[in-house]
């Protein structure tokens, strides 16, 4: 037999039943006798023992999907990794951040800000060790004020008592395999106590950052202080005018004996009134990513609201995604949206602290909608107006920065200042476009590759093994050629981030799939329970962000005794699946006492 001494191409048509059609898929025909070598890459680097011979000719067949050894991930096949940043590191690449500033000024609710956007988008373990709560257990909740005054030696050796129990569970937690972060919340208010804390931790080896929080403005001080008494066990069932002034005297305390932090306390991040940034050798990937991220906060409280797009024309058939307009149902809902937007979105109800009367005063508002069809006509009924508000939201200001002499990018900066100047003096007119259109292909819906438009009983019916797979783990499931919740994640994070940022509230009209992961995020709900929030038509969710979580009120705009048939009942989700999505249910269902019962979740 004459060896063969070139390569054939043997074309056959693709098995996937997907589009497009008739795609070629090819196999590698080589001779085994001669093992000549082929000019294209793929067959230089076959291996005899990796053919079968053909019944022709004695020529040995490659299959171009012959994979013996193929890389496996453990979320499975056509699946998300969800481990991308997180996953080993060494003891140098942990981090500590050491919270420090007076009462009220902000800590917690950055301390909780961090941990929760470093869990939820990059997949690192971290975790808050708050000294009020060792010390609430220790000695109770309700203390008096005296309790944190510094020059009574017997109530300062129980405050670093329970200093050293959350310092001890702090070190026990940064020693386990795959920790990342650890949060130290506390005032820390003095050199002595911020060395004391620096030498318990040092055998660690960890990386430690103080950040400290500076506010000298009396109203934010004050709104801080009445958030604090809604929120904090201090003082809950004590009255609003007590608790005030008792958290005055506990300030007072503390500021009798504050040092402020400077180079002597090492790596540091000081923040003052979320306008000026000062930097001090801070270095690596995680600590860069606390300073981006931190100053996109700010401590004034505001509300976002949540909203999917009326009934679309797929949605009453259906079939999932697409880019169909609304059915008559829907464009009811975009009216009564509208009315929504004026009435509640862009009106703030200021309550008469003498009187205790409500008075609605106007306030600037955004609006942000997806690219896709759906949301933008469920937007087109709210209107458009220009405005003047008297009011300095800090936003639109330049930037300012002071760097050290080293020749480094802002990304490798060791010590800077970053301070915000706003572009006009507060307290005067602002032109304003209310409900200015913003439409974010960000907001756009879970890309589900071929089977968009499909029904879930079509998906059933043609790819009988991906429909298993989605039910399987909707979190890390990616549909083919589309995307899982894990990719729409990735491309949520800098809407999160404008989200921290903005000071006026936010109406996004959206799709189930974004404001899954939007909920989850700001409600503190882990990620594998995202995929089963409840989330229906016709319903508006208000979220309000605090140092302690986020509150959440639902509005039902149009019942479902309304509608005909909304066609939102995906496909049941099998075990053990099916327990995370009860727990999801569970949470959103009492989260709220003003959910409709007629508008039930879909998953």
């Amino acid at each position: 037999m004459t060896p063969v001494t070139r390569v054939q191409i043997e074309e056959q048509t693709c098995t996937f039943p997907c589009p497009p059609p008739n795609v070629p898929r090819y196999h590698i025909i080589i001779c085994p006798t001669s093992k000549t070598p082929c000019r294209t890459s793929q067959a230089r680097r076959l291996r005899a023992s990796h053919l079968r011979p053909s019944a022709q000719n004695g020529i040995a067949i490659m299959s171009a999907d012959y994979n013996p050894t193929p890389h496996v991930i453990p979320e499975g096949e056509n699946a998300t990794p969800l481990g991308v940043v997180g996953g080993d590191c060494t003891e140098s690449e942990k981090l500590i951040i050491v919270m420090c500033g007076l009462p009220a000024t902000g800590k917690t609710h950055i301390a909780n800000r961090i941990v929760r956007y470093l869990s939820f988008f990059l997949d690192i373990p971290a975790k808050i060790f708050n000294v009020g709560d060792y010390r609430r257990k220790l000695h109770g909740a309700q203390l008096p004020a005296n309790f944190f005054d510094h020059s009574n030696e017997e109530f300062m050796a129980k405050r670093l008592h329970a200093c050293d129990m959350a310092l001890q569970d702090l070190i026990d937690y940064m020693k386990q395999d795959g920790v990342r972060v650890g949060v130290l919340d506390s005032t820390n208010s003095n050199h002595g106590r911020r060395t004391h804390i620096r030498d318990v931790l040092k055998s660690l080896e960890c990386k430690i950052i103080v950040l400290e929080c500076v506010c000298d403005k009396e109203e934010v001080v004050e709104s801080n202080i009445r958030n604090i008494h809604l929120n904090t066990p201090d003082y809950k069932g004590v009255d609003a005018a007590t608790a005030f002034k008792d958290f005055q005297k506990r300030r007072e305390n503390y500021l009798h004996v504050y040092e402020p932090v400077d180079n002597s306390d090492g790596s540091h991040i000081k923040i003052i009134n979320n306008e000026t940034f000062i930097v001090y050798n801070v270095r690596g990937y995680l600590p860069q990513k606390v300073v981006h991220f931190v100053m996109n906060l700010h401590l004034l409280p505001r509300e976002f609201y949540l909203s999917r797009h009326g009934q679309s024309e797929y949605n009453l058939v259906g079939k999932i995604g697409g880019d169909s307009g609304l059915t008559e149902a829907g464009l009811e809902y975009a009216r009564r949206l509208a009315d929504f937007a004026k009435d509640v979105v862009a009106i703030k109800v200021v309550v008469d602290e003498e009187t205790g009367e409500e008075k609605r005063e106007a306030r600037p508002a955004r609006l942000w909608t997806s690219t896709l069809r759906r949301t933008k006509e469920t937007a087109q009924f709210i209107k458009q107006e220009n405005v003047t508000f008297k009011w300095d939201n800090n936003d639109e200001g330049k930037r300012s920065g002071w760097y050290s002499n080293l020749p480094r990018s802002i990304s490798g900066v060791v010590s800077c200042i970053i301070e915000f100047f706003p572009s006009h003096i507060p307290d005067t007119p602002v032109k304003w476009v209310q409900f200015k259109g913003r439409a974010r292909r960000n907001l756009d819906e879970l890309y589900a590759g071929v089977c968009d438009g499909l029904t879930y009983q079509e998906i059933k019916e043609k790819f009988p093994e991906e429909f298993a797979r989605r039910q399987e783990n909707k979190l890390t499931y990616r549909y083919p050629r589309g995307e899982s919740y894990m990719d729409v994640t990735l491309r949520l994070e800098q809407i999160v981030l404008d989200i921290e940022r903005t000071r006026e509230p936010i109406l996004i009209v959206a799709h189930q799939g974004i404001h899954r992961l939007l909920y989850a995020y700001f409600m503190g709900l882990p990620r594998e329970e995202a995929p089963f929030v409840s989330i229906p038509l016709n319903t508006v969710i208000e979220l309000r962000p605090h140092a302690y979580g986020c509150e959440e009120k639902r509005y039902v705009l149009l019942s479902k005794e309304e509608m005909l048939k909304d066609g939102q009942d995906e496909p049941i989700t099998t075990m053990p699946m099916q327990e995370i999505a009860d727990r999801a249910h569970r949470r959103t269902q009492f989260s709220s006492s003003e959910i409709d019962p007629m508008n039930p979740p879909s998953f």
